[in-house]
């Protein structure tokens, strides 16, 4: 997938930035200027720039469950602690109590990735690097270490007063994850980071950003078609249609269904020719003319796009259809080049919404 990887790792950083709403915040603007032959180099330094930003305003706490013996009650007594404290002659009241403490999952999940990054070798991360983190980790001393394989990632939850935690979760559970598979030695291992599963995630996120970023007249998000089912149809058992991202004029009336997707193999061969997936294709025609229903007759567009991210296969799809009515396009983003060139081809993709409604 990568023919320049120094390139590619670079517009890793920007994909990240912008999926993790990052860019705005300028504490990362040196990274950009970097030169990243290695993802684990990346990682690390984005850790390192953001873990230092956040020692300066003090570590996110939040309250935590603390149960304790005491020789004064603070909370609510535990009893069942307290008569064990009585069979053992001992004074103490067992009390149950919140507490605000560094020591909760985001600080884990953080700790947790450091420490994995500063298990690797100089030559996958730079020595500046790992010395800011051992700097960094002093200040961690509260924050227990944490089983990655039991981690719930669904539980962690960003708010105002934790948001700039985003980026730093989202590269922790890169590596966290990367790195699940184990030695016979029970040691940890980093695994391949950039797998399609990640990266797939990554791509249709930093897509949907990108858009709701940098082109203010339209709205983007990913959104729900209803099937166009004929009166008496209840629809029942009937699969849910969840666009990647739709992109709406202001107006309301011109929409771009995206679907974005990130394959090791875009094509696919049949009888010796190479084609769009039939399935992808499939998918976003149903996408376009069910969403081209809701209108019924008032003045609109609708069309789809596929939109891969490129492959280092001979033939790359940059194709239009007009199907039915609908225009219906299979185009490839180059992830290879200077960012400024892939910010240009997706402004282009979002091109047509300008384009008046017939």
């Amino acid at each position: 997938m990568t023919k320049d990887k120094s390139i590619f790792i670079k517009n890793i950083y920007y994909m990240l930035a912008y999926a993790f709403s990052a860019l705005s915040k300028g504490e990362f603007d040196d990274i950009a200027k970097e030169k990243f032959d290695n993802i684990h180099n990346l990682f690390a330094a984005i850790l390192s720039t953001g873990i230092s930003c956040r020692l300066k305003q003090g570590l996110y706490r939040e309250y935590v469950n603390k149960t304790e013996s005491l020789t004064t009650v603070r909370g609510k007594i535990d009893i069942s602690g307290t008569v064990r404290n009585r069979i053992a002659r001992k004074s103490a009241v067992s009390c149950e109590y919140d507490e605000l403490s560094v020591n909760n999952v985001m600080n884990r999940i953080i700790k947790k990735a450091v420490m994995i990054l500063l298990k690797r070798p100089d030559s996958d991360v730079d020595k500046k690097y790992k010395d800011s983190l051992k700097r960094d980790m002093r200040f961690f001393s509260e924050v227990d270490d944490i089983d990655p394989r039991k981690i719930r990632w669904q539980t962690v939850r960003f708010e105002k007063n934790n948001s700039s935690y985003r980026l730093l979760v989202g590269i922790s559970r890169m590596v966290i994850e990367g790195m699940l598979m184990t030695t016979e030695k029970g040691e940890y291992r980093l695994e391949k980071f950039l797998s399609d599963q990640y990266m797939s995630r990554l791509y249709e996120k930093f897509i949907l950003e990108f858009y709701r970023k940098e082109c203010k007249t339209l709205t983007a998000n990913p959104s729900q078609i209803n099937w166009a089912l004929d009166i008496g149809s209840d629809g029942e058992n009937l699969p849910q249609m969840r666009s990647d991202i739709m992109l709406t004029s202001k107006d309301g009336r011109r929409v771009l269904i995206i679907d974005a997707k990130y394959y090791t193999k875009t094509m696919q061969e049949q009888f010796g020719a190479k084609t769009v997936r039939s399935g992808h294709l499939y998918q976003i025609f149903a996408y376009v003319k069910n969403k081209d229903a809701e209108f019924g007759d008032t003045p609109h567009t609708v069309s789809g796009t596929l939109l891969y991210a490129s492959t280092d296969e001979d033939f790359q799809p940059n194709n239009e259809y007009s199907v039915s009515g609908n225009k219906i396009s299979a185009k490839t983003l180059d992830l290879n080049r200077e960012f400024s060139e892939i910010k240009g081809e997706l402004m282009k993709v979002a091109g047509e919404l300008r384009q008046s409604v017939n």
